[in-house]
């Protein structure tokens, strides 16, 4: 088969908005340049879209124009490395999924055990949130909703109450076990982050599952979240003002 048609052939089988580079075909090395080439005149041709130097993308074609690959994609290798996670998605680029605002950002925030500083990569500005649990591919949904309650004086286009009122309908979507998971993940984050939740399964739950929730506290400290107790009736037992 020759190469050209060996890479067609392989493109065809990736779904559209899928980033690839010539490392995803399985050439041998002194035929790197040869697989460059045919990518680039695949490019020029418009069968493929060129995303930056080296990277390319099999479009998806609307009414509306070409769409572009999607967050994850663009960022897919800060995400992952060798079949292992090491990030996620979190932030901006998640408030929108979670139903938290209409807004979409061109900051694409990731979270990791080990950060960096942020840079550019196309249009996005790519940033980094330290997360001091493991990462696991179960517990990032988990860890994307304390993210935004940890954030949620910064989910932009809302209100805290409105947030508020969203988490609720989140967390109560959830398990018995994923809302225990909740918090056990929560104690390495803020105490802050640790009252709203705690306050925020309050309102939905049994309170003996938040008693660790409530003993990893300070009886004293005060949480300044303005607007949580307009969409929580028990704010006030976490010290919330």
């Amino acid at each position: 088969m020759k190469a050209t048609e060996y890479i067609r052939n392989t493109i065809n089988r990736l779904p559209k908005g899928y980033i690839f580079t010539y490392e995803d075909f399985n050439v041998d090395v002194n035929k790197k340049e040869a697989i460059i080439k045919a990518l680039n005149r695949m490019a020029n041709s418009g069968k493929i879209k060129k995303l930056s130097k080296g990277k390319y993308f099999k479009p998806e074609k609307t009414p509306f124009g070409t769409l572009q690959p999607s967050q994850e994609q663009i960022v897919k290798d800060l995400l992952n490395e060798n079949g292992k996670v090491i990030g996620y998605l979190t932030g901006y680029s998640i408030y929108n999924k979670l139903g938290l605002t209409t807004q979409v950002s061109n900051i694409i925030q990731i979270g990791k055990n080990q950060t960096r500083p942020k840079f550019k990569r196309e249009r996005y500005t790519i940033s980094f949130v330290k997360q001091k649990n493991i990462i696991t591919k179960r517990n990032i949904p988990l860890l994307q909703i304390l993210d935004s309650i940890k954030y949620v004086k910064k989910i932009p286009d809302t209100t805290i109450k409105t947030s508020c009122l969203r988490f609720l309908e989140i967390i109560r979507d959830l398990s018995l076990d994923d809302k225990k998971e909740l918090i056990r993940l929560s104690l390495k984050y803020p105490p802050s982050t640790r009252a709203l939740l705690g306050a925020l399964l309050d309102e939905i739950q049994n309170k003996s599952i938040t008693i660790s929730l409530k003993e990893s506290l300070n009886p004293i400290t005060k949480y300044e979240i303005p607007g949580a107790k307009k969409a929580l009736t028990n704010a006030s037992n976490w010290n919330i003002t």
